[in-house]
């Protein structure tokens, strides 16, 4: 049984996947939205509350997010998020990616800027 739960640690992910719904809710609770698309998509529109730390940046530098709460990563469809937020737990934080991206988060009907 040892060895079993060895593979599915190895090959688990490190972070969370999260609904619109459930990202609000960790957002109300102090969570940090990183938004990891290029520029072009970022200017095109955003989550008010989001931060923009393009996926190339954040490969390199976690300068200025804080550990000590939780990190929402979002991107436009939920798979630059989820390498986001692999990346991101790896390195010690709380991470979760936003299932479905910023086409989730409209189809929610959330605000954007």
């Amino acid at each position: 049984m040892g060895f079993i739960n060895s593979l599915k640690k190895a090959f688990s992910k490190p972070y969370k996947t999260v609904s619109v719904a459930e990202a609000k809710e960790l957002l109300a609770s102090g969570a940090a939205l990183i938004d990891v698309r290029t520029v072009q998509e970022w200017r095109s529109g955003r989550a008010p509350q989001a931060r923009h730390v393009p996926l190339d940046r954040l490969q390199t530098s976690t300068t200025g997010i804080q550990k000590t709460r939780p990190v929402i990563t979002i991107c436009q469809s939920g798979v630059r998020s989820a390498s986001a937020a692999s990346l991101l737990a790896e390195k010690g934080y709380e991470a979760y990616s936003l299932s479905g991206g910023m086409g989730a988060w409209l189809q929610a009907g959330e605000p954007v800027r």
